[in-house]
């Protein structure tokens, strides 16, 4: 069982993620410290949620993006928007960040689901595709934006069909990534998405992203922003494989459409 089990390290993001999660390690004196993991915890499934526009296609993309420029092959299921689109925003992300996109092109492999309506509909055919990509191109990550939209008229299935796509990434070897959308119902800053809370309960870990609109004057006075203005937040929810920071921090979309983490909330009241 020892032998079996992943080493612990970070598939870095990009992001200041990188640092917030972290494991302990003892240091010269035997007292344990706190380490930066250096990204999501490698092997993981990651849930990550939040309310429309508050940035989370824009975070997996930026992963995606990150990983492939490092020589790493990232397989990407895209269900909300066309491949064309897609390469669109990757293109701008990869100049902002100085990526070389021919690279990043071709270490991305695309499966468009959101064009297909039975990979949306027959999880099975999904995977039967995503298996044979893994093998091919010797993929390294998975990212499914969204898995909302595998389930998104049936969510009394959500749980069921979560877990088999989970457990197809850890049978597969694969850091996976899941977008998953909410509901108006839901609060903005919680794990919960469309189907409950089934998505958080079985992925490893969950990153919710939030956006608050500045809208009066106790607002602008302790936040600190304009009136009018829009402040994101992100938080690592929870990670059952390892420490990580549960501070909401903020952050801003670069003009590039980037994430850029600033600093947690509780600096900037």
């Amino acid at each position: 069982m020892e032998q079996a089990s992943p080493k612990l390290f970070g598939v870095p993001t990009g992001t200041k993620l990188d640092e917030m999660f972290w494991k302990l390690e003892r240091g010269e004196e035997g007292r344990f410290m706190r380490k930066p993991l250096g990204g999501i915890p490698y092997l993981s499934v990651i849930n990550v949620t939040g309310v429309p526009d508050s940035g989370k296609s824009v975070l997996v993309e930026q992963f995606a993006i990150v990983q492939a420029n490092n020589g790493y092959r990232v397989l990407f299921v895209t269900v909300e928007s066309p491949a064309n689109f897609l390469y669109t925003s990757m293109k701008t992300k990869a100049e902002y960040l100085g990526a070389d996109f021919s690279k990043v092109t071709k270490n991305i492999i695309v499966i468009d689901a959101s064009v297909n309506e039975e990979f949306r509909e027959n999880p099975k055919a999904l995977m039967d595709t995503m298996a044979y990509a893994i093998k091919e191109k010797q993929t390294n990550s998975v990212i499914i934006d969204s898995v909302t939209g595998l389930y998104e008229h049936k969510e009394i299935m959500a749980r069921q069909i979560v877990r088999v796509f989970f457990n197809f990434l850890k049978r597969w070897k694969q850091t996976g990534i899941f977008v998953s959308q909410k509901r108006s119902s839901h609060d903005s800053d919680s794990a919960d998405a469309a189907g409950g809370l089934a998505v958080a309960h079985i992925v490893d870990g969950t990153i919710v992203l939030d956006k608050k609109l500045i809208r009066t004057r106790w607002d602008v006075n302790l936040y600190k922003r304009p009136l009018g203005s829009v402040m994101r937040t992100i938080r690592i929810d929870g990670c059952r494989l390892t420490g990580h920071d549960t501070r909401p921090w903020v952050f801003e979309i670069s003009p590039g459409g980037t994430i850029e983490i600033l600093s947690p909330l509780e600096e900037l009241i």
